[in-house]
C-alpha cells in the first residue's frame, strides 16, 4: 500500500460513494485510504472525503473519494456532491436486504445528477461492474478501488488518443479531470465537456 506524495500525480479522479445509511461506505473509504476499520463507526454527517494515489500503467492516479450520509435529510447536497465525479461505488449491505432494494433508487439519483459518462461499480446487477467487499477484513477493498480507477483511466486515455488522432487536441472523455503537468514550468490542464 505504497503511497506517493500527495502533489505527485498525473490524473485526479473524483469518486463518490453512495448507498443507504449504515451499509459501510465510510468503512470502505477508511479501509482504502488509511487501512483502518472501525466496528463502532458513527453515521456520516454531511460530506467527507479522503485521497489516495495508485499506479495504473506508468501513471499516478490520485483518487479523491467522497463519502456522504445515506439519510434522506442530507439529500439537499446532491448536486454539489456529484459535480465533477467520474466514478461511483454504489454500496449495499448483503446482510440488509432493504439496502439492496434501494439500489435502483440510488442508481436513478446517480443518473439524474451525475455526468452521463460516469463509471459505476455496484458492490450486483443493472449492467454495472460488480464486486463483493469486506471493509472489516479488507477483502477486495483494494481491488474495488483499483478496478474503478483503472477503468476511468482507460476511458480517459482511449478518448484522449481518439481525439488527438481526429483533431490534434487533447481532451479527457467528457469529464472534468485535473491533469498534473509532468514537466516543470508547464501549467495544469483541466478537461471538460
Amino acid at each position: 500500500m505504497a503511497q506517493s506524495n500527495s502533489d505527485d500525480y498525473d490524473y485526479l479522479f473524483k469518486v463518490v460513494l453512495i448507498g443507504d445509511s449504515g451499509v459501510g461506505k465510510s468503512n470502505l473509504l477508511s479501509r482504502f485510504t488509511r487501512g483502518e476499520f472501525s466496528l463502532d463507526s458513527k453515521s456520516t454527517i454531511g460530506v467527507e472525503f479522503a485521497t489516495r494515489s495508485i499506479q495504473v500503467d506508468t501513471k499516478t492516479i490520485k483518487a479523491q473519494i467522497w463519502d456522504t450520509a445515506g439519510q434522506e435529510r442530507y439529500r439537499a447536497i446532491t448536486s454539489a456532491y456529484y459535480r465533477g465525479a467520474v466514478g461511483a461505488l454504489l454500496v449495499y449491505d448483503i446482510a440488509k436486504h432493504p439496502s439492496y432494494e434501494n439500489v435502483n433508487r440510488w442508481l436513478k439519483e446517480l443518473r439524474d445528477h451525475a455526468d452521463s459518462n460516469i463509471v459505476i461499480m455496484l458492490v450486483a446487477d443493472n449492467n454495472l461492474s460488480f464486486i463483493e467487499t469486506s471493509a472489516l477484513d479488507g477483502g477486495n477493498v483494494e481491488m474495488a478501488f483499483q478496478k474503478i480507477l483503472t477503468e476511468i483511466y482507460r476511458i480517459v486515455s482511449n478518448k484522449a488518443l481518439e481525439s488527438e488522432k481526429q483533431t490534434g487536441a487533447n481532451v479527457t472523455a467528457g469529464f472534468n479531470i485535473e491533469i498534473k503537468p509532468t514537466n516543470p514550468g508547464e501549467t495544469a490542464k483541466s478537461g471538460c465537456c
